[in-house]
C-alpha cells in the first residue's frame, strides 16, 4: 500500500467547511470549486485538486430548505400576529424573500459540504476509492 504525502496531510474541518462556503476549492483556497450555479468543477484548477468524487446529492437542499423555513416561518407568524395585513403583501413579500434566499444559500452549502467531506476524507477525498 502506497501512501502519499496528501494522505499524511492535516485537513482542518473548520478550514475546509469556510473555504467551501466561499466556494474555494477547500485544499488551497484559491480556486473556484463552481464552474456554474450548482456545476462543480471536475478539478481545482489552482491546485488540481479532484472535485468530481464529491457526494453532496440531496443533502444541499434539505438544509437549504431546513434553515429557510426556520427564518422565512416565524418572520411571517410574527407579522401575522402583529400587523394583520392582507394576503398579497404576505405573498408579495415572503414569495420573493423565499426563493432569493434559497438561491442564495444553496451553492454556500453545498461548498460547505463538500468541504466537509474533504477534510474528513469522504467520498472520493481519501486515499482508496468509496
Amino acid at each position: 500500500m502506497k501512501v502519499s504525502l496528501d494522505d499524511l496531510m492535516e485537513r482542518p474541518m473548520g478550514e475546509a467547511m469556510w473555504r467551501g462556503w466561499r466556494s474555494r476549492c477547500p485544499r488551497c483556497g484559491q480556486g473556484r470549486m463552481f464552474g456554474r450555479y450548482l456545476k462543480v468543477n471536475d478539478a481545482c484548477p489552482s491546485c488540481g485538486l479532484e472535485l468530481a468524487g464529491h457526494r453532496a446529492d440531496d443533502a444541499p437542499p434539505y438544509f437549504t430548505i431546513l434553515i429557510v423555513g426556520h427564518i422565512i416561518v416565524p418572520l411571517m407568524l410574527l407579522l401575522e400576529q402583529h400587523v394583520h395585513p392582507a394576503e398579497w403583501v404576505h405573498m408579495a413579500l415572503w414569495l420573493p424573500l423565499t426563493l432569493l434566499l434559497c438561491l442564495w444559500l444553496l451553492p454556500h452549502i453545498k461548498g460547505t459540504l463538500i468541504g466537509l467531506q474533504w477534510s474528513r476524507r469522504m467520498h472520493g477525498f481519501g486515499s482508496e476509492p468509496h
